[in-house]
């Protein structure tokens, strides 16, 4: 027997449904709107080059050698380099770039593989026309993929300046409410939730502008966050791989900060990143001795 819904109750149920649907359709209107303005505020700056089925972005200013190679920390891109790279660039050649997936980089058909990175770093750079020896510089998670590329081109690398770098016995986790937030992110930044409340853009404050836009922008996008959500998940394993790397005793290491509970950040502050840049010219320099 069918049981009829009174015109009250359905009203009720009507009004609640619509407190719930227009705001997450306003909501996703927002987001597709500032998203679309900032794709055409926010060009990618360097170059996207084939990596062999998908591209890679690669940003390169400066002239010299070795040339230092930027990998970026867990959920970052090129931009987040915006206080070091034009610094670095007045001494010697300097590239940031993006991971497959983060940034204006194309994520290509495969899942995420940290083993890959290097290869697709090696091949980023052979392709774009950045000759070695480099100078690799890492921050967190990005310290880990900077170490295994050490590790499997040592002819290539003259040093390895790694900052805040993760290791098994202080592995950096970030907290689960952390990893629970990055793993939302894609569905919250779709809604606009993101982008109305500066949970994570809010981490690009102190880094000057275009690159300050440019991470506010991807901070919020739902593709970006997605990839940065992989990545995370297999942090511990980066971690151990980099960990089980052997570098070769030419490849000069420098260590900056400890190893500690990484959360989403990046060198905005400007000490912070003056003790960076000085500790990577060192490099450089004992690098053209």
């Amino acid at each position: 027997m069918m049981t009829l819904i009174s015109p009250r109750v359905r009203r009720a149920l009507l009004a609640a449904g619509a407190v719930i649907v227009f705001p997450m359709l306003a909501g996703a209107t927002y987001q597709g709107v500032a998203t679309a303005i900032e794709r055409r505020q926010f060009p990618h700056p360097g170059q996207l080059v084939d990596v062999g089925g998908h591209q890679l972005h690669i940003h390169c200013t400066g002239e010299g050698s070795p040339a230092v190679v930027l990998e970026a920390p867990a959920t970052g891109m090129s931009a987040a380099w915006g206080l070091v790279q034009p610094a670095l660039s007045e001494t010697t050649r300097t590239c940031s770039y993006d991971r497959a997936g983060l940034g204006w980089s194309e994520t290509g058909g495969e899942a995420f593989d940290p083993a890959a990175v290097p290869d697709q770093l090696h091949a980023l750079l052979e392709r774009s026309g950045v000759q070695g020896p480099y100078v690799l510089v890492g921050q967190g998670l990005g310290a880990a993929f900077a170490t295994l590329f050490a590790a499997r081109y040592a002819g290539e690398v003259r040093a390895l300046v790694l900052a805040g770098a993760p290791t098994p016995e202080a592995p950096g986790t970030p907290p689960q409410a952390t990893r629970q937030l990055v793993h939302a992110a894609p569905w919250l930044a779709r809604a606009g939730i993101l982008r109305a409340t500066r949970l994570l853009s809010q981490h690009a404050a102190g880094l000057p502008e275009p690159s300050a836009g440019a991470l506010r922008a991807f901070l919020n996008r739902p593709d970006h966050l997605t990839r940065a959500a992989a990545e995370l998940s297999r942090w511990e394993e980066t971690v151990a791989l980099a960990a089980q790397a052997p570098v070769a005793d030419h490849v000069r290491v420098v260590r900056l900060g400890e190893g500690g509970r990484e959360r989403l950040g990046f060198l905005t502050d400007s000490a912070a990143a003056n003790a960076a840049i000085a500790a990577i010219r060192d490099a450089v320099a004992a690098g053209q001795r």
